[in-house]
């Protein structure tokens, strides 16, 4: 890919991951959002030419001694732009902005008036401290001049406005500096929030995190969605905002300049383009480096969280070391890549360097010809100093940013390709869901007919052609030798596995719970624990104390009498204390049909005995897979699994447990 497509194709990232936010991109296109864009601009540089002269009328009226002090020329200045062509332009320009969002008005909705309002705001400010910067360049050249003449009282006066013009400043960079955070702070609430419901909706978390992490693409969602969409909304701010300020500045200043010296300005035009140049294109290796960087940070902690999580696990088998080695390997990658970063930002800063210090001797090679010759007087040479480094700063500014750009760069490459993974997830699940709710229908019971069972990314084929049903109040058993299906069978059954081929009838999903081997805990308080995924507080303290019992958990009662507690559960319970608390969760969800992956394997058998009988006294349809020749009474079919494809349903009380199964 060249240069230009590379370009165009970050452009058309930029624009899926920052439009949403200001305007819908499902039904507007590209065009729409940069007439916008375009409207914003011609409403506020109208809106401050009204702006200013309101100003100059009534400081006219009001206070004309102030004003001819600490204004002078602004009066004759607007009204020479009343007075011309120009300011008909503006006027019409700021008409058509505002109807422009008139005829949008329909599409900024659900709150989408008020990025444009604080952008527009934003703008207005950077406008207004670009013409006191205008302002105190003509300062500055009267200050020079007066000293050079020893004009005391001019010398005074001059100060007194630049003065004025300090005070008048800083509460605007104060506003600017509050409202361009807080609007990339509500922007990033925004793409958050929905990056987030994306990635939980149609199970996208669950597809973008296969056991096989190096057949997936998208590394580490967790960091895209947090760190990046944060990084993402605060520099995008931050660079719209210094290209409007850049773009503003040249061209104020740049008007400066060509009334000074038109060599001048043209040699600044010539310099600065080359300086680019050279830049960009040494600058390309940046893009890629910053990308991988953020992907093996990302591996590194995510190596440390795991450390973390499994503290217990890695204390029982003392495997500091071989935990230390993968830690640091994780972090010798990422060490070894920004080693290699050091040395392009390092060759990057030379050149920046470099053009900063030569653009130093460009005014003085150009106006100290003409000020020897008496052709300008001295104010004009500092002014000339102050235009051209003002001018040199807005159009270096990919020089003199090139390693945020890159940075940049790589955040969006990184979320856009996150937000479009989930999107395709979200569409293609869509899509399957309306085409099975077609095939399929609802059920009352749970139908597996000729299906055949293929785990995604994978060519092997574990079940071929299984019919069975599970009706009301009907127990099934799946048995088999390790590593032949049973886990994968009630994946599918569960449906987080679609069928390579059949068809697979399932009852309302409120009416189906799953639960695996090692429960689910989750981050929060008892209560939440065991009333998951329902609402808290449907259930009594009364209700969940008698659930506890039933489940053979009082202790846990004791231990912990407030529900509302927080703890950090999987560390603090056993693993038998978790499969009791799951079904706990089971009784208060109350399925008719349940799904267990040896759900029971860490009780003893009396505990589980107990457990299947309160399921059954609960006229429960269930599931399970289990080793234990002691769940055969609480079963009425036994599901046999060869691991090849081939299967056997027979009657549980004439089945026989045999060493493989």
């Amino acid at each position: 890919m060249n240069p230009l497509q590379a370009f165009r194709s970050q452009l058309g990232k930029l624009r899926r991951l920052a439009q949403p936010y200001f305007l819908p991109i499902e039904d507007t296109s590209g065009w729409q959002f940069l007439l916008l864009i375009v409207a914003l601009l011609a409403v506020v540089v109208g809106s401050t030419l009204l702006l200013l002269t309101v100003v100059v009328a009534l400081s006219g009226a009001l206070i004309p001694a102030l004003q001819a002090r600490f204004l002078p020329g602004v009066p004759q200045q607007v009204a020479a732009i009343w007075g011309s062509p120009v300011g008909l332009v503006l006027m019409v320009l700021f008409a058509l902005g505002l109807g422009c969002f008139g005829a949008l008005r329909s599409k900024l909705r659900q709150g989408r008036w008020l990025p444009w309002v604080l952008m527009g705001v934003i703008t207005l400010l950077i406008l207004v401290i670009n013409g006191i910067n205008v302002g105190i360049s003509y300062i500055a050249r009267n200050v020079d001049n007066a000293l050079v003449a020893y004009q005391k009282d001019e010398f005074w006066q001059v100060v007194a406005i630049y003065a004025f013009c300090l005070v008048l400043a800083l509460p605007i960079r104060a506003l600017q500096s509050y409202l361009i955070p807080k609007l990339g702070l509500l922007w990033r609430e925004w793409l958050s929030g929905r990056l987030l419901n994306r990635y939980l909706d149609n199970r996208a978390y669950y597809v973008l995190n296969p056991n096989d992490e190096s057949a997936e693409e998208i590394d580490n969602p967790d960091q895209r969605i947090s760190q990046d969409t944060a990084s993402f909304t605060t520099t995008s701010l931050s660079v719209s905002v210094e290209i409007v300020s850049a773009l503003l500045t040249f061209v104020s200043f740049i008007l400066v300049l060509w009334s000074i010296s038109t060599k001048l300005a043209l040699w600044l035009l010539i310099y600065s383009v080359a300086g680019t140049a050279v830049i960009v294109f040494a600058s390309r290796k940046l893009v890629a480096l910053n990308y991988d960087q953020l992907r093996l940070e990302a591996d590194f902690r995510y190596g440390l969280v795991h450390i973390r999580d499994n503290a217990e696990s890695i204390a029982f088998y003392r495997g500091e070391q071989q935990e230390g080695r993968e830690a640091e390997r994780r972090l010798g990658g990422a060490i070894r890549n920004y080693n290699k970063l050091i040395v392009w930002e390092a060759l990057i800063s030379v050149i920046q360097r470099s053009y900063d210090y030569f653009s130093r001797f460009l005014p003085w090679l150009v106006i100290a010809p003409i000020y020897f010759a008496k052709g300008v007087d001295f104010g004009v040479f500092g002014q000339a100093s102050i235009a051209f480094s003002q001018v040199l700063f807005s159009v270096s500014y990919i020089v003199n940013n090139i390693d945020r750009l890159a940075a940049f760069s790589a955040s969006i490459s990184r979320l856009e390709s996150f937000q479009g993974k989930v999107d395709a997830i979200g569409q293609h699940d869509a899509a399957a869901l309306q085409a099975a709710a077609v095939a399929e229908g609802p059920s009352n019971a749970l139908l597996v007919s000729h299906v055949d069972l293929v785990p995604p990314q994978s060519g092997r084929r574990l079940i071929h052609d299984l019919s069975l049903e599970v009706a009301p109040h009907q127990r099934v058993l799946v048995v088999g030798p390790s590593g032949c299906g049973k886990t994968s069978f009630l994946r599918l059954v569960s449906g987080l596995w679609p069928a390579a081929a059949g068809v697979v009838q399932r009852p309302p999903q409120s009416e189906l719970l799953f639960i695996p081997q090692k429960p689910y805990m989750i981050l929060g308080s008892l209560r939440e624990q065991l009333c998951y995924p329902l609402d808290p507080q449907r259930f009594s303290d009364q209700h969940l104390r008698s659930v506890l019992e039933e489940v053979r958990l009082s202790e846990l009662v004791q231990r912990y009498p407030d529900f509302d507690i927080k703890q950090d559960w999987p560390r603090l319970l056993s693993l038998g204390e978790q499969q009791r608390l799951a079904f706990a969760r089971l009784l208060l969800n109350s399925p008719r049909f349940v799904v267990l992956d040896e759900a029971t394997s860490a009780l003893d058998v009396g505990t589980e005995k107990h457990l299947y009988q309160l399921l059954v006294q609960r006229e429960m349809a269930f599931v399970s897979v289990g080793h234990r020749p002691t769940l055969k009474a609480f079963h009425d079919t036994v599901l046999e699994l060869d691991g090849q494809g081939g299967w056997k349903l027979q009657p549980a009380a004439s089945y026989t447990f045999n060493a493989g199964a």
